[in-house]
């Protein structure tokens, strides 16, 4: 019992747990006590946050879009998240596997084939229902789900592995702020961050489980006309969906999600390929080229139309309700994708979330959606118009009665989005409770079934509240504040790209050599060339790290400590490495460390049995990560001086970047000249 408590006070933050619980209470009591109420007051919220805030969503959107293609355009896109010296995690083959699963989802299903259509039935300028219509709607359902989505997407994740893997802060929203706050971000700013954050996922998540339950009671209705569609039966599908999530958390990654992703990726293919199969394949892959084409040269003005001079209803049921729902949603898919990208450069994860999800995403709308318009313009099922009109989930399934094995491609949608859902919520129920936990990672399995549980509440309140418009409402008016928390999370890196940048600068203007063997005499240089030549074993190395290496930096730190600067000396003795730190409350501090790392033979060594014999060295990493230089055979003045020189070259980037944080660091320059004259 007493270790159960300890998981609670372990695991949960209350300032941030707490508050997100009672809003959803109250939404939640508000909402069952009086639904008609409820329902009045999610249209008027709608209306009015399209009607006044419209605008703010483009323009969010817009700039989270030009700040993430222009960080990795810039001199900032080399950088890694993750220390200079770190390698990815996964493979390109596997991380981009990763990225392409990330790029379809429960949206695709339900928008694959209704949104080509209603844009086509009833464009938002034009004719409907010709070949213009056509062309605009493909257009408009690549816009909504094209490079604005995976911005969106793509900086929150972006911000999240920077700050997480970069500089070592929880991976969680509040981070981000640090470069503008510092360690109050521990405090109340902090907690609203996070709290906002949870928020907006449980809305996002909740809107896609209504939707879900919306086209699996369809999909049942449609394989068993018995099944009936109304409210009771997607109340119930929710119950049964939020069962199985709880199921796949309480059986763990490997045994749950692992294996309910690869089904996931089995049964998107397999209706991916076979439509694409069957259906008009060369029309697909023409269109599939003239859209993109149409899409990437009309982005701009799509990017910032508002529909200012004709005024309707079509924009915030269609680009506000997506971009809303996707900024709802990007704590969840941002977190995803940082995690799976630490190693990579900045330029390389923002090429790969922004060309990979989005292109294939495109296809998917090529095969759906111009098969669907093919089957009304040139085989006359024109019936298909009201079908989508009078019900858009059912769509996918009345597309399915125009080919081959129509009920086993209805079962197997059914089946998709069941499972799409019962593994976004278990995946989501994770980044909620890691945001409730101030950015743990390992929380007790009993709190990711809470969440999942919250989730599937919160969906089954909204639907019976005012179905698909309550989720829209939900969607919108989360994803507000929290547009607002994500532009911040821009200036917050920005900020601490600029740091960087100036760090970079700094030290590489000021590095100094290291004025080897000064005192050694006139022969000194053929004992460093030995030096160059000669391939050292592991026990020699070792010797010379907790030998000579870790004599200079003990000598450094008792210098320092009489200097006052709290200066400590550690042995590593397990991973083979030793380390000088100065850490000061309040600042960056300074790490000096010595590791042993082996290499294989270079090839060109003279005798030929060395090949394949492995050589080590003893290498500097400092904390932005390693230095990919040798120590091995410094003299103790050599060692001594390289220490002085990399924390002048540390004072020097603190004392000349003011203000780079929130606080200021003093009396640098003379501490330096005392350390100098002593040394």
């Amino acid at each position: 019992m007493s270790n159960a408590k300890g998981n609670w006070r372990n695991a949960i933050l209350v300032p941030v747990f707490l508050p997100a619980v009672i809003v959803i209470a109250l939404l939640v009591i508000g909402t069952l006590s009086a639904p008609e109420l409820a329902g009045n007051l999610f249209s008027a919220t709608l209306a009015g946050i399209t009607e006044h805030f419209g605008w703010f969503y483009m323009l969010a959107v817009a700039l989270f879009l030009i700040f993430i293609v222009g960080v990795a355009l810039s001199r900032w896109g080399r950088i890694k998240l993750g220390p200079d010296h770190c390698e990815p995690e996964y493979s390109f083959t596997s991380w981009f596997a990763m990225l392409f699963s990330a790029g379809y989802g429960i949206a695709l299903l339900f928008f694959g084939v209704a949104e080509p259509v209603l844009h086509f039935a009833e464009p938002p300028v034009g004719a409907a229902e010709t070949v213009d219509a056509a062309k605009q709607a493909m257009q408009i359902a690549y816009f909504h789900w094209g490079f604005h989505i995976w911005a969106i997407y793509g900086l929150v994740g972006l911000v999240l592995a920077y700050f997480s893997f970069r500089h070592g802060l929880p991976l969680s929203m509040r981070s981000t702020l640090y470069p503008l706050i510092g360690d109050r971000i521990h405090g109340p700013a902090g907690h609203t961050i996070d709290t906002f954050a949870i928020l907006s996922t449980l809305f996002g998540i909740a809107t896609t489980l209504g939707l879900s339950v919306i086209q699996i009671n369809t999909g049942l209705n449609y394989l068993w006309e018995d099944i009936p569609v109304d409210t009771t039966v997607q109340v119930i599908a929710i119950a049964v969906i939020t069962l199985a999530a709880i199921a796949s958390v309480v059986a763990g990654m490997d045994k749950g999600i692992k294996r309910l992703s690869l089904l996931n990726m089995t049964l998107v293919m397999f209706l991916l390929i076979f439509v694409f199969a069957v259906g008009p394949t060369v029309h697909i892959l023409e269109t599939y080229l003239q859209n993109t084409g149409a899409y990437l040269s009309g982005i701009v003005e799509r990017t910032f139309n508002l529909q200012a001079y004709t005024r309707s209803d079509w924009i915030g049921n269609w680009t506000l309700f997506i971009f809303g729902w996707t900024i709802a949603w990007a704590p969840f898919v941002g977190l995803f994708i940082a995690k799976i990208s630490r190693g990579r450069t900045i330029r390389q994860f923002v090429l790969g979330v922004m060309l990979v999800p989005t292109f294939f995403t495109f296809f998917w709308f090529a095969v759906f959606g111009d098969t669907a318009l093919n089957m009304i313009m040139n085989e006359g099922y024109t019936s298909l118009i009201a079908e989508v009109q009078n019900n858009q989930a059912i769509a996918l399934f009345k597309l399915f009665e125009n080919l081959p094995l129509t009920n086993v491609l209805s079962f197997a949608t059914v089946l998709l989005i069941i499972t799409f859902f019962v593994t976004s919520s278990d995946s989501g129920s994770l980044v909620v409770d890691s945001l409730a936990s101030g950015g743990v990672g390992e929380t007790p399995v009993w709190q990711r079934v809470f969440w999942a549980s919250i989730e599937g509440l919160i969906a089954a309140v909204l639907l019976v509240a005012g179905g698909l418009n309550a989720l829209q409402t939900a969607a919108i008016t989360s994803a507000l504040p929290f547009s607002i928390i994500i532009l911040i999370a821009a200036v917050g890196m920005w900020r601490a790209l600029v740091i960087e940048g100036h760090q970079y600068s700094s030290l590489k203007s000021h590095r100094q050599s290291h004025r080897r063997g000064v005192n050694e005499g006139p022969d000194y240089w053929k004992k460093r060339l030995r030096g160059l030549v000669k391939f050292p074993q592991q026990n020699e190395v070792k010797e010379f790290i907790y030998g000579r290496a870790s004599e200079a930096l003990e000598k450094v730190k008792s210098e320092l400590q009489s200097q006052d600067w709290p200066a400590q000396f550690t042995k590593d003795e397990e991973h083979d490495r030793i380390m000088l730190t100065v850490e000061r409350e309040g600042d960056l501090d300074f790490a000096y460390e010595i590791r042993l790392r082996e290499y294989s033979m270079p090839q060109f060594v003279l005798r030929p049995s060395h090949v394949n014999e492995s050589y080590y060295r003893a290498e500097l990493f400092l904390r932005q990560g390693g230095q990919s230089y040798d120590l091995y055979g410094y003299e103790m003045t050599d060692i001594i001086n390289d220490v002085i020189n990399q924390f002048e070259n540390y004072l020097h980037f603190r004392h000349h970047s003011p203000g780079v944080l929130p606080w200021e660091m003093e009396k640098h320059d003379e501490d330096l000249q005392d350390i100098e004259t002593n040394k």
